[in-house]
């Protein structure tokens, strides 16, 4: 019987994080840099997403949920939450793109032709033009995981007063981010370079990626167990890779 308190104790430190990012916005199309100055809600189609996503998570118990404060995340956090709570954090606020915020991938190529290459090809130490690098976005999130991972800190216990926690995989939560921070979030979880970020990660609006931290590992010592699903947003017969 100690045995097994042990045991199940132990398994409940093992942390699963599931993480979205927001739908559509109102200045997704064309696409654009939308980060920390511009704050839009979810356009028709970015709801349509939200709600796509809360059907596909719908039964699915969660320990924590955290979200970005921007409208666009916050509004999605609230459809999937259904109801219990979603816990704003400013670290999963989006990069700064500083110059670059609500302009077109081709208007800051035109802006800043030469830099924007250089960024492209190393955005984890290139700041935008007054705005955030890569490693200031992994800065804040690396205190973010590590709070997250410690089921004795004020964001690792669990919240949610009803209905079951995480069950037999141990604690699980709920992230609402933004592009370039569940990407960023990525590589600090799986010790890629940050700078490898854009090139190496795709996350789709309101996909799931889910990714998991035995009991005592750092934040840096994650397994990916799914990134970028998007079936629930896609028509049957759809390639999941479209």
């Amino acid at each position: 019987m100690l045995v097994e308190a042990f045991s199940h104790a132990r398994l409940h430190l093992v942390l699963t994080l599931v993480v979205t990012r927001h739908g559509l916005t109102t200045r997704s199309v064309p696409e654009q840099h939308i980060g920390q100055r511009v704050d839009v809600p979810l356009s028709t189609q970015g709801l349509r997403q939200a709600h796509a996503l809360a059907r596909r998570l719908d039964g699915v118990a969660f320990d924590r949920i955290f979200t970005s404060p921007m409208t666009r995340a916050r509004e999605t956090a609230e459809i999937v939450a259904a109801g219990r709570t979603a816990v704003g954090d400013a670290r999963l606020t989006e990069m700064d793109y500083g110059e670059w915020e609500g302009h077109t991938y081709e208007e800051v190529r035109a802006l800043h032709p030469g830099f924007r290459t250089k960024w492209e090809n190393d955005p984890g130490s290139l700041r935008c033009p007054g705005g955030e690098s890569g490693e200031d976005v992994a800065r804040r999130l690396r205190p973010f995981l590590r709070d997250v991972l410690d089921p004795g800190s004020q964001l690792g216990r669990p919240q949610q007063a009803s209905g079951p926690v995480g069950g037999d995989d141990g604690r699980r939560v709920l992230l609402v981010a933004h592009s370039s921070v569940a990407r960023i979030l990525c590589a600090v979880a799986l010790g890629e370079p940050v700078r490898e970020f854009r090139r190496r990660f795709r996350i789709d609006p309101c996909s799931l990626t889910v990714l998991r931290w035995p009991d005592g590992a750092d934040p840096d010592g994650a397994e990916l167990l799914l990134l970028n699903e998007t079936a629930h947003l896609r028509r049957r017969g759809e390639v999941p890779w479209g």
